[in-house]
Parts: structure tokens; C-alpha cells; sequence
């Protein structure tokens, strides 16, 4: 009989930290659109947990302190990012370095995409120098940046990048990815074209990848099903 009560035990367990994960995903998601909207100082756990249905308790439980949600909220899209690049161009993959940057930039374009909320969050504690910006440069940023900066020199020694400041051409590249979700909504007032329709998307990212990468073979579409539509 215990041992029928432990199997029994197992898969509940299991099902309550999946509802868990979910939860705190759920938690995250909304997270990142409350400060993007309002940025730290205007955002709410309240106003948080409104947006989800839920108890405001039910997101302290998870997350003690606003500050503790806005770490955790930007740790969570970084984590989605790395985990697209560890999967289109992992790090021990035979991709030449262009290659490689070539889908990992392509993978932080489809998230902007998918995610416009993203850019706004990160954008907002880049307007004023706070711990949460030396936080999210030395706990996240540079640990990318140690990843893509020497992909970035090896391209430019084989001559296939210009040779400029590599931290440079990275942002140029991160200016480039963020612009539709950036200026989605003026596109969609000054031309009537949609920053979430997958053909803008596609002629987007193309006119990207072959002005900074060339051709792009095979004509892969990036858009990866992820731009939501209305």
C-alpha cells in the first residue's frame, strides 16, 4: 500500500510543479508588459497580478519585492533567448562564425517580434543610469556579449564583416532586430503596414540579413510562425 500511495504521489507532485512553472512563466510574461508600459517606478505587483486574474498575494509568494520580479522578469527573456541560440546555433555546432551569428541575431529578431513588450522593457531602464541596468549588464549582457563578440572578430578576420569596434556592429545589430518592435506602431499609422504581418517580417529581416549578412540561402523564413496577429 505505500508504495502504491508513493506512485500515486509522484505523478500529483509532478502535475502540481508543472501548474507551478506555468504559473511563475504566466507571472514573468506579464511582468515584462507592466514595466514596459510603465516602467519600474509606475509598475505594480497589483497591477501585475490584474493583468493575469490573479490574487496580488499569489505573486509575492513567487516574488517577495518588485525588484526581485524585475530581475527575475529579465532573467526569464534572456533565458528564452539563449535557448533559441543554443538551439538554431549551438556553441559546440560547426557553423562558421557568420553563420552562426547570422541565426543567433535572427533568433533575438523573431523573439522582439513575437515579444515588442521586450525592447519597451529594456528601453526603459536605459533611459536613466539605476543598479538595475549595472545588474542586467553584469549578470546578463556581458555573458552574451562573451558569446557573440568573438564570433563577431572571427567573421571580420575572414573579411566577411566590416572591421569596426565589434561592441559596435553588436548594437548595430540589436538596433536593427528591435526596429519593428520599436516603431511597429508609427510604421502602422504612416504607412498602414502591421509590425505583426508575417510577409512585413519576412521583407524586413531579408532586408537585414542581405544587407549585413548577403544572401541568405535557401531563403529561411525567420519569421518562424511567432509574429501574433490581431
Amino acid at each position: 500500500m505505500a508504495k502504491q500511495a508513493v506512485r500515486r504521489e509522484r505523478p500529483r507532485k509532478r502535475a502540481e510543479q508543472q501548474r507551478s512553472l506555468e504559473t511563475r512563466t504566466s507571472i514573468l510574461d506579464a511582468a515584462i508588459a507592466e514595466f514596459a508600459a510603465r516602467g519600474f517606478e509606475g509598475a505594480s505587483i497589483r497591477a501585475i497580478a490584474d493583468r493575469l486574474g490573479l490574487q496580488h498575494p499569489l505573486i509575492t509568494y513567487h516574488y517577495r519585492s518588485k525588484d526581485i520580479l524585475w530581475r527575475a522578469a529579465a532573467e526569464h527573456a534572456f533565458a528564452q533567448i539563449r535557448a533559441g541560440w543554443d538551439s538554431s546555433a549551438p556553441e559546440n555546432s560547426d557553423l562558421p562564425p557568420l553563420a552562426r551569428l547570422r541565426e543567433e541575431y535572427a533568433t533575438l529578431f523573431r523573439y522582439t517580434v513575437a515579444f515588442p513588450e521586450f525592447h519597451r522593457f529594456m528601453r526603459q531602464e536605459s533611459l536613466s543610469n539605476n543598479p538595475r541596468l549595472k545588474w542586467v549588464a553584469e549578470t546578463v549582457l556581458a555573458p552574451l556579449l562573451g558569446r557573440l563578440i568573438p564570433q563577431i572578430v572571427a567573421a571580420q578576420k575572414q573579411g566577411l564583416l566590416p572591421a569596426v569596434d565589434p561592441v559596435l556592429f553588436h548594437y548595430m545589430m540589436v538596433s536593427l532586430t528591435t526596429t519593428l518592435s520599436g516603431f511597429g506602431p508609427e510604421m502602422q499609422a504612416t504607412s498602414g503596414r502591421s509590425a505583426e504581418d508575417a510577409k512585413v517580417v519576412e521583407a524586413y529581416w531579408r532586408l537585414v540579413d542581405e544587407t549585413v549578412f548577403g544572401t541568405n540561402p535557401g531563403g529561411r523564413n525567420v519569421s518562424g510562425g511567432e509574429a501574433r496577429k490581431r
